[in-house]
């Protein structure tokens, strides 16, 4: 007899998750944001969320929580109830490294998050404070050396951070990091001048480059900017061993309907097709959608766990570099 009941029970679940997605949503949808307000991530899940409310006629509204190294952000995700109205922006850090800096954690990044898509790659720009009069890489390192300990910097991830300090190391630069308070504040610190150098999104800086405020001294990846073709790559200036990919994921609490994850998903892709998004600061890797159509986002097909246990393993051996945090 429950063998009997079983199977139409089973049935009648597998047609309700289609059905869910279909009518999805229903109601507003709120999008954790673990960086503060302003900076490129804020910016980017804004102007997504205004095109998933085209699609969806729900809007999308934003929630920052920014502190923690993205801790507290993440843990807010893991928190929220699994039914779909809950998204989540988080940069790399709380996915694949604090798991490895932190002594103790109040989520598990591979259990309390369902892995939606890569949203974007992050364009880096190396800037300073044009006061400091410097346009390049080796005069900043030469006014390091020249002023040691009172140059200051700011990098919001771990990648950037461990690049500085590596070429800190190497190259006998003598500056002094600190704690990242979100992009807008960076702005504001670097154009004072209360720290005169950061490494973080582009995004942030386009305004002040152009204004001749600050100073482009090379950005990260393989190519330069085609907003800034003059500001060369740290490759090409034969700073090597570069670990700055910064990105950010779209997440949702662990437990989410899949039917509602694929629709999202898809949706996510599709608006990879009509550029709105800002193009020039942020790197959105080619993909295909399960429909076939060319996106710039790059979907975690159905195996999100899977895709970030490459990235935990290099963020492993980072975050051993630098010790373990509090």
């Amino acid at each position: 007899m429950m063998g009997k009941l079983l199977l139409p029970v089973l049935a009648l679940t597998a047609l309700a998750g289609p059905a869910l997605a279909q009518d999805y949503p229903t109601r507003p949808v709120r999008a954790i944001v673990a960086v503060g307000a302003g900076g490129t991530g804020d910016v980017v899940t804004r102007v997504l969320g205004e095109e998933l409310y085209r699609r969806w006629g729900q809007p999308v509204v934003v929630e920052n929580r920014p502190g923690g190294a993205s801790n507290i952000g993440a843990r807010a995700c893991a928190d929220a109830p699994p039914d779909g109205y809950t998204l989540c922006i988080l940069p790399g850090e709380p996915l694949a490294y604090n798991q490895f800096l932190y002594k103790k954690l109040t989520f598990d990044p591979a259990k309390d998050f369902e892995p939606i898509s890569n949203l974007f790659f992050n364009t880096q720009a190396l800037v300073v404070n044009a006061a400091l009069n410097v346009r390049n890489v080796d005069e900043l390192v030469a006014l390091s050396k020249a002023k040691a300990g009172t140059l200051s910097y700011t990098a919001p991830s771990l990648p950037l951070a461990l690049y500085l300090e590596r070429l800190k190391r190497e190259r006998g630069a003598d500056w002094v990091s600190i704690p990242f308070r979100g992009g807008g504040d960076t702005t504001n610190a670097v154009l004072s001048g209360s720290t005169p150098i950061a490494f973080l999104g582009m995004q942030n800086f386009i305004s002040h480059l152009q204004a001749g405020t600050m100073n482009g001294l090379a950005v990260d990846g393989a190519q330069r900017s085609p907003l800034f073709p003059d500001i060369p790559t740290l490759a090409e200036l034969g700073y090597r061993g570069n670990l700055t990919r910064v990105y950010f994921a779209l997440v949702a609490p662990a437990g989410t309907p899949r039917a509602i994850v694929n629709k999202i998903r898809e949706d996510v892709a599709r608006i990879g097709n009509e550029p709105r998004l800002p193009q020039e600061a942020v790197h959105r890797p080619r993909a295909r959608t399960d429909s076939g159509h060319a996106g710039r986002v790059r979907p975690f097909p159905g195996r999100g766990p899977r895709q970030l246990r490459p990235r935990r393993h290099r963020s492993r051996a980072a975050a051993a570099m630098i010790g373990p945090g509090t």
